[in-house]
């Protein structure tokens, strides 16, 4: 790929010089939401859409009495939880709902496995992984043979069968 020697980056590489926010909200737009304190449950400023935001992100949030941490979100009101406790946005956690599943040639057999692999992000970190699948709600259960600390709503887990990638669902 022409960009192999490239910089890491925390953006989206792939399209080249272009800003992360100006690129989601070219094609998503804008939505006046609640910034609200975890631990008081008060409003504490205002954000133009959940979707701009990440689960332990600091950067951006423009508050003074920080840092900040986006916590938690809440997509359904368009409301972004943030806490200027850094332990409680980076909370270790080896537990997460999956749903959205797209599984290749006959996958869905491992649906009900307690020896896969399982990739979150785009990180390089694999995990030991069961997987519990509920068919009447059409999602499934994980839990990790480790603790991560960036497990976020809208990011993929993809799930292996040693080095065979079985599919992948949305974290819900």
């Amino acid at each position: 790929m022409p960009n192999k020697s490239r910089k890491d980056s925390q953006g989206i590489c792939f399209l080249g010089k272009i800003n992360f926010s100006d690129f989601i909200k070219h094609h998503v737009g804008t939505k006046r939401g609640n910034l609200v304190d975890i631990d008081t449950n008060k409003k504490v400023g205002e954000h133009d859409g959940f979707w701009f935001y990440t689960i332990g992100q600091r950067r951006g949030i423009g508050l003074s009495g920080g840092p900040w941490y986006v916590a938690k979100k809440d997509s359904a009101k368009n409301i972004v939880y943030i806490s200027n406790k850094y332990d409680l946005a980076k909370k270790d956690r080896n537990k997460f709902i999956v749903s959205h599943f797209n599984w290749f040639n006959g996958a869905k057999k491992y649906m009900f496995s307690k020896n896969l692999g399982v990739k979150i992000r785009h990180g390089e970190q694999f995990y030991g992984c069961s997987l519990q699948f509920d068919q009447s709600k059409k999602r499934g259960f994980v839990e990790l043979s480790g603790q991560d600390q960036g497990i976020a709503s809208g990011q993929f887990a993809v799930f292996y069968d040693d080095s065979t990638c079985l599919g992948s669902g949305i974290i819900d």
